[in-house]
């Protein structure tokens, strides 16, 4: 496997963390969105919106060629598993706060950097293990197993932990192979169709101009975000990027005091700290392993 070029990985990285804020505020946006229409009514909002966005921005550059793919297969499977990731997320966000939520997600790294190795041939040195490692038990501090926190509701982000490292892993083998308007084409269309299925049950009209915003706000932070979520997959390894998805906790601490004046306890705090440390460590680790490249 041809490695990837120094600048390459960089710029991945950093469409990685803008993908990361984008994700933040779709969570914190989906919160408060969810306390006044169904969870089912706005999933298809945040599909359906983004659906258009990604239509109105992809035809006029590709034209009918955005049809064309060479994994149909792949594609649907990737629309279905987001769909299901996204269901799971707007049912945690109804229980969690947005920071703990995310913080929980962030045990995503840790099996992808461990599959990555596996699945995607991608090479992940031991230090880079250790770094994801402290980031679980950064997690594991949050969760707190054996006590109140850890209820039976968790069951819910802890399925959306294993869906979206299957999720992860599909996207950057994808990006090998398919155009990446073409991957976010389907994806949106899929999550659309399914997402329209249950929608007659479950419809409540909106009035709000307020709400109206915020379900279209959704539609577009998830439209930049995956677009950039795929470009970064398509110019770093899976294994490089896991360590800067944990500074979406940050964002999402952002946006939970922002929005909804919430503040992490003590101990969540110092799981968090954990997970920000060790992210902090992966970057660094990054920047000495492209340094060392470009030397040699």
């Amino acid at each position: 496997m041809a490695h990837k070029k120094p600048q390459s990985a960089l710029l991945g990285i950093s469409l990685l963390l803008v993908a990361m804020a984008c994700f933040a505020i779709l969570d914190t946006t989906t919160k408060r969105v969810t306390t006044v229409v169904p969870v089912l009514m706005a999933i298809w909002a945040r599909y359906f919106f983004q659906a258009l966005l990604t239509t109105a921005v992809v035809l006029p550059i590709k034209g009918l060629d955005v049809f064309k793919t060479k994994n149909p297969r792949m594609q649907i499977t990737r629309g279905l598993l987001l769909t299901l990731v996204t269901g799971l997320a707007f049912s945690s966000l109804t229980f969690l706060p947005v920071g703990e939520f995310t913080a929980i997600v962030m045990v995503v790294p840790l099996l992808v950097t461990l599959l990555a190795a596996r699945m995607l041939g991608e090479h992940v040195s031991t230090q880079r293990l250790w770094l994801v490692c402290g980031g679980f038990v950064g997690t594991l501090i949050i969760v707190r197993p054996g006590t109140a926190v850890f209820g039976w509701p968790l069951l819910i982000p802890l399925a959306l932990v294993i869906l979206n490292a299957a999720f992860q892993l599909l996207t950057s083998k994808m990006t090998r192979t398919e155009d990446v308007m073409t991957t976010q084409f389907y994806t949106t269309w899929v999550g659309t169709a399914l997402a329209s299925v249950p929608l007659y049950w479950f419809w409540v009209p909106v009035t709000d101009t307020r709400v109206l915003v915020e379900l279209v706000l959704m539609g577009v932070a998830g439209c930049v975000g995956h677009f950039m979520l795929i470009m970064a997959f398509e110019r770093s390894p899976a294994g490089t990027l896991m360590p800067y998805m944990y500074a979406q906790i940050g964002f999402a601490m952002i946006g939970g005091w922002w929005v909804f004046d919430h503040v992490p306890d003590h101990w969540s705090m110092m799981g968090i700290g954990l997970i920000a440390l060790c992210g902090t460590a992966g970057g660094l680790l990054t920047v000495y392993e492209l340094r060392q490249k470009t030397q040699t």
